[in-house]
């Protein structure tokens, strides 16, 4: 579902070129559930970005389902992404002046889909928000906005998920209750779901935790806890 061909990141600053990912080469099944780890610094959300094709490597190469990212121009990569990827941030990355429903049914809508409404309200419903579909994100607590930006992802109906820190603005209790949300609706739809986490808990939860370490893959390990759902073959 994602191959990563040899992707090098490098930036030009006033010190000179930095270089932030160093000839990563990797590939994530169908299916699959992969935590990217590593300290602050290492490289994990800029792999994630150059993943999901919101940013281009300085070389190499990012395949989505058989599409090649440096092939297509930020247009096309745009169309790309709305077909195939879903994203839960950090930061929630909520529209303020959309409730709860309206956020959600947002990606559905965009598709064309007359149903968005009713897509929308069961999927609220079933991450316990089926009361608060009229609330705006600030009436929302933190973990309540984060399971309506969970919600909305899986409401595009993406095949990839990517998510950057899903729990990082949450105390540990509300934190786990995310995660238990985000794997068992993952695993209803079946998505490959890439996640990049501080979170060793979270972590073990993956199928496969890869580290980074400075720019580099240090190791990519099976976590023998998950339960393994697809065969692993990278």
């Amino acid at each position: 579902m994602i191959k990563i061909d040899n992707l090098v990141k490098r930036v030009t600053t006033s010190e000179g070129d930095l270089v932030i990912l160093k000839g990563i080469s990797l590939t994530v099944r169908e299916a699959e559930t992969v935590a990217i780890v590593g300290a602050s610094g290492s490289g994990k959300s800029t792999l994630l970005g150059l993943m999901a094709g919101l940013d281009t490597g300085t070389s190499g190469d990012v395949s989505l389902d058989g599409h090649s990212l440096a092939a297509l121009d930020e247009e096309q990569r745009a169309v790309l992404r709305g077909q195939l990827v879903g994203f839960v941030f950090q930061s929630f990355q909520l529209l303020p002046s959309l409730t709860a429903l309206e956020n959600v049914m947002l990606p559905i809508e965009l598709k064309n889909d007359n149903r968005a409404r009713e897509k929308a309200t069961l999927l609220l419903t079933r991450v316990g928000l089926g009361e608060r579909c009229h609330h705006y994100p600030n009436q929302l607590s933190g973990g309540e906005q984060q399971r309506v930006a969970i919600a909305r992802a899986f409401a595009s109906e993406a095949r990839i998920l990517f998510a950057d820190e899903p729990t990082g603005n949450l105390d540990s209790a509300t934190g786990a209750r995310v995660i238990e949300l985000l794997f068992s609706l993952n695993k209803e739809y079946a998505t490959t779901l890439v996640l990049v986490t501080h979170d060793e808990r979270l972590a073990r939860k993956c199928h496969r935790t890869i580290r980074l370490v400075a720019g580099e893959v240090v190791s990519d390990e099976i976590n023998a806890d998950a339960v393994p759902e697809v065969a692993h073959e990278h």
